[in-house]
C-alpha cells in the first residue's frame, strides 16, 4: 500500500528540518484515511477511525459507536415532543447499554465501544492518495508557521525581494519563502520595476490569506524614509540621533525632523554626511525624491519655522486650543513658505502636526533668504 521508505524519509525531513513531530503527520494520515474510508464505504452517522502502522504499512478500520440508555435517545417510532432535546438512535451511532454489557462487562454509559472493520481489497490506491495529500498538506502548514514567524519578526524593516511579475499595477516580489506584493498606491510615483529586478521595500504587513502567506510591501511609507536614513546613519541605530517625525509625498519632496541629546553631534550635519553622500544616497534609492532635513525642537515657534524651509520666516504665533500655528512672512518669501501646489506647507503641518496659516506682511526679505541658498537638500 505505501513505500515505507518513502515514508520515514520524508517524515524524518519533516521533524528535522520543520520541526513537525512524526507523530503528529501519522496522526493526521489516520484522521484523512478515515474519512476517505468513510466517504467510500461508510452510512450515514457512523463514526470511523483508522490507525497505520509505520512497521508493516498496514491500515485498520474502526467503527466506534456511543453507550447510551434508551432513555437518553429517542427511538425509530418514537415521534419527539416539542421540547424533547434527545437525540433520534442511530444503531451505526449508538449501541445500548444492555447491548454493549454483552460485549464488555464493565461498559457504562457514554463509553465508547470499538468494531472492527472489513479491509477493502481496493483500498489501496485511495490509501496511498490520502497519505500523500496529507502530508504535502502538512509540508504547506508548515511552510506557512515558518513563514509566519520570519517574517512576522521583519515587519516595520526594509526587506528585498525580487520582481516576479506586474499584474494590473501591483507589483509581485519573489521573498524566498513567500510571495511578496507592492500595491499600485504603495509604489513611488514614476517608477518603473522590470522582471527580475531586486528591489527594497518596507515591510508593512504579513497577511495570511488562502492562497498562502503574503507580505506587504511598500515604497511610498515615510518609514521605508526612515529606515533607510537608519541603515546610512549609524549615529541613529547607535541611538545617539532620533528621528522625531517624517512627511512625505513620495517621489517627490518629504521633511525629516532629527533630534540628538549629545550637544557634540549636529543633527543635520550627521544626516547629511560628508560631501553629502549618506543623504545622497537615499535621495538615489528614492529616485531622486527631494529631501529637507530640520532639527526638531521643543519650541513649538521654532519647529515650525524650521518645518517650512526653504522660506524664511519673520514671526510664528501657536494657538494650542485649534492646534494652529500662525506664520507671517515677507511677500517675497510667501510663494515659497506655500511651496509649488501647497506642497511645503502641507508638508510641514504634516510635520509638525499643526494646521499652519500662512500670512505675509508688506516687508520684502533680504536678497540672501533664497531657496537656492537654504539648507534644502
Amino acid at each position: 500500500m505505501f513505500d515505507l521508505k518513502v515514508i520515514h524519509s520524508v517524515l524524518a525531513q519533516l521533524e528535522e528540518e520543520r520541526g513537525i513531530p512524526k507523530e503528529k503527520i501519522i496522526e493526521a494520515i489516520e484522521s484523512a484515511l478515515a474519512t476517505a474510508y468513510k466517504k467510500e464505504y461508510g452510512k450515514r452517522g457512523q463514526i470511523i477511525r483508522a490507525t497505520f502502522d509505520m512497521n508493516t504499512g498496514k491500515t485498520d478500520f474502526f467503527q466506534i459507536k456511543m453507550v447510551v440508555d434508551n432513555t437518553q435517545v429517542l427511538l425509530e417510532d418514537e415521534i419527539p415532543a416539542d421540547d424533547d432535546e434527545r437525540t433520534r438512535f442511530n444503531p451505526e451511532h449508538h449501541i445500548f447499554i444492555d447491548d454493549a454489557k454483552k460485549i464488555k462487562r464493565d461498559a457504562k454509559i457514554d463509553d465508547e465501544m470499538v468494531f472492527p472493520l472489513e479491509s477493502k481489497s481496493d483500498f489501496g490506491r485511495i490509501a496511498a492518495q490520502t497519505a500523500k495529500q496529507v502530508i504535502i498538506q502538512k509540508i504547506r502548514e508548515a511552510e506557512k508557521v515558518t513563514v509566519l514567524g520570519e517574517f512576522g519578526e521583519k515587519e516595520g524593516t526594509i526587506v528585498t525581494g525580487m520582481v516576479q511579475r506586474i499584474e494590473r499595477g501591483n507589483v509581485y516580489f519573489d521573498m524566498g519563502k513567500a510571495s511578496g506584493i507592492l500595491p499600485y498606491e504603495e509604489q513611488i510615483p514614476g517608477e518603473r520595476y522590470r522582471q527580475g529586478e531586486k528591489i527594497r521595500a518596507y515591510l508593512t504587513k504579513v497577511e495570511e490569506t488562502p492562497r498562502g502567506v503574503f507580505i506587504r510591501l511598500s515604497r511610498a511609507h515615510p518609514q521605508f524614509l526612515e529606515k533607510l536614513f537608519e541603515v546610512e546613519v549609524p549615529e541613529i541605530l547607535g541611538g545617539a540621533l532620533e528621528v522625531r517625525a517624517v512627511a512625505r509625498e513620495a517621489g517627490s519632496r518629504s521633511k525629516i525632523a532629527v533630534f540628538s541629546s549629545d550637544s557634540h553631534i549636529d543633527p543635520i550635519g550627521s544626516m547629511v554626511g560628508q560631501r553629502g553622500v549618506r543623504v545622497s544616497t537615499v535621495m538615489s534609492e528614492l529616485g531622486g525624491e527631494k529631501i529637507d532635513i530640520i532639527e526638531w525642537s521643543e519650541d513649538a515657534k521654532k519647529f515650525v519655522e524650521d518645518a517650512l524651509s526653504p522660506a524664511k520666516v519673520q514671526s510664528v504665533t501657536i494657538d494650542n486650543e485649534t492646534n494652529t500655528a500662525t506664520v507671517e512672512v515677507a511677500e517675497d518669501q510667501q510663494s515659497l513658505a506655500i511651496g509649488k501646489g501647497g506642497q511645503n506647507v502641507r508638508l510641514a503641518a504634516k510635520l509638525t502636526n499643526y494646521r499652519i496659516d500662512i500670512k505675509s506682511v508688506g516687508v520684502v526679505a533680504p536678497k540672501e533668504a533664497s531657496a537656492d541658498e537654504d539648507a534644502t537638500i
